[in-house]
């Protein structure tokens, strides 16, 4: 495949589908409990298909979404339609974000922002954030530690699922490689699609590298350093203080 954004292709397509049930997955009622002490409007930057978006704004939510991928977008559109939701979304990179609104909470799940690997583009991303807020709104961004009990020679998987509508199989082989010199993950993945025992579709997808690594004491200055005040890093998907070895921490700052 061509460089560019990641979630395209099969990667897109089968998104939901491999990641399964996400309803009970803790972030949710977490980012639900910010927005309300928080605020509105809401902005949910790397929206994907709407996996909270759509969520939220069923539930009375004034909240936008916003993401990079025109085919997650799309498909967002089209689980949209089937609840009868009209969601407003934009297509936009982080780092040159610009957005007709501010808002009162501005969140950014699944450890999106470490896909922006670059530090000088990192920090126009917190800058754009920064100003997309209202005064006194707050910016909610969970880091994935990735290097929390890695092997130096990289980690394999493979998840599978049937497609429903036509029972194919879907599988996707993953390698994934931790440089702790450059905070850097790479990446490589393919996707294929199987039916009556036959190949019928496949995909690679390489980013090199595809995430960066942050510890609590980087990410910190990173909201302090775009204007930030009140920072508070957090343990996973809770209110209470990060903890040595969380395999999550959020990081939670108010808009000076």
């Amino acid at each position: 495949m061509a460089p560019g954004y990641e979630y395209r292709g099969l990667i897109a397509a089968n998104w939901d589908l491999l990641r399964g049930d996400t309803s009970n997955w803790a972030d949710r009622a977490f980012y639900r409990q910010v927005i309300e002490e928080s605020g509105q409007p809401v902005l949910d930057v790397g929206c994907g298909t709407g996996r909270l978006l759509l969520d939220y704004l069923s539930s009375g939510l004034d909240v936008e979404g916003m993401d990079v991928s025109a085919e997650m977008l799309a498909l967002c559109r089209s689980k949209a339609r089937e609840q009868r939701l009209t969601p407003r979304l934009y297509e936009q990179a982080m780092e040159n974000m610009a957005l007709p609104r501010r808002y009162g909470t501005i969140m950014v799940p699944s450890s999106s922002f470490q896909l922006v690997t670059d530090e000088q583009a990192a920090a126009r991303v917190m800058s754009r954030l920064h100003d997309h807020l209202a005064p006194g709104g707050s910016l909610v961004m969970p880091f994935l530690v990735l290097d929390a009990g890695r092997s130096p020679a990289g980690e394999t998987f493979t998840r599978e699922a049937i497609r429903p509508a036509d029972g194919a199989l879907i599988r996707r082989r993953s390698f994934a490689r931790y440089d702790p010199a450059t905070q850097l993950e790479h990446t490589e993945d393919d996707y294929e699609v199987w039916q009556g025992g036959q190949l019928v579709a496949s995909e690679r997808h390489v980013r090199s590298p595809a995430t960066r690594a942050y510890t609590v004491a980087q990410a910190r200055p990173c909201y302090e350093a775009a204007g930030f005040r009140k920072v508070r890093i957090l343990s996973g998907f809770s209110f209470d203080p990060y903890r040595d070895g969380d395999g999550v921490f959020t990081v939670l700052g108010i808009r000076g």
